[in-house]
């Protein structure tokens, strides 16, 4: 199966070439999506063999769909997408259990959950802790999910991902995905997954602005959703 990572990355020279580095050769494509990066995180990326794109518009979702538009535009789609952090926090040689429901058993859908077993002390702030069971809560309130994380660490089908037609360009790119994914029915699983503390500070849970304005995008989606 062809595999394709796509990973979005603001200012993370010092990681950035050890998560590409332990990517798993399974993997045909590896791309990095800089976000208005200032720093070496392009040339970084590069070096340690990654396709590198440039997306001048700050915010996930911008660089998730920059990334997206670059793999439309090949001749030959992948059977499976990756989305991955640029900040080495996730184990990156766990992408094979990833995406092993999908080639084994065909689901749709795989989310890495940062369990807490399996995670590092400190790797999450608080915030995060409390964000991730707010919104996964509600989902299972609203639409009886069994979700019990918003991990970035994710794995779908190309096809599938191409009829959610996202379009969050910030901070609810990972929601959405899970929402779309509920009303559209896909099947989907959650593997738990090892999670440690990033490099660099978090421009989202490690800001106060950040971390408010991902709790109101999150929160928007669910509600926008559950009212539909």
């Amino acid at each position: 199966m062809i595999i394709k990572v796509i990973i979005p990355a603001y200012n993370e020279e010092d990681s950035i070439a050890n998560v590409i580095q332990e990517i798993p050769e399974m993997v045909t494509e590896v791309i990095v999506v800089s976000n208005n990066s200032t720093d070496h995180t392009e040339k970084n990326a590069a070096a340690a063999g990654a396709t590198v794109l440039k997306e001048p518009q700050k915010g996930y979702g911008y660089a998730c769909l920059k990334g997206m538009e670059y793999i439309a535009q090949q001749d030959v789609k992948p059977d499976i997408l990756v989305f991955l952090d640029g900040d080495y926090s996730d184990y990156p040689q766990e992408l094979t259990k990833i995406v092993a429901p999908i080639i084994e058993q065909d689901i749709d859908f795989v989310v890495g959950a940062r369990v807490k077993s399996l995670r590092e002390d400190g790797s999450m702030t608080p915030q995060q802790v409390f964000g991730n069971w707010l919104a996964t809560f509600l989902m299972r309130l609203f639409f009886g999910a069994k979700f019990t994380d918003l991990g970035p660490f994710r794995a779908i089908k190309y096809e599938k991902l191409l009829k959610l037609n996202m379009e969050d360009k910030t901070y609810g790119w990972t929601v959405e995905m899970q929402l779309k994914a509920l009303k559209q029915k896909l099947s989907y699983i959650e593997i738990p997954v090892r999670y440690k503390k990033r490099i660099g500070v978090s421009k989202v849970s490690g800001t106060v602005k950040g971390t408010i304005f991902a709790g109101m995008k999150i929160l928007g989606w669910i509600f926008k959703y559950s009212f539909k």
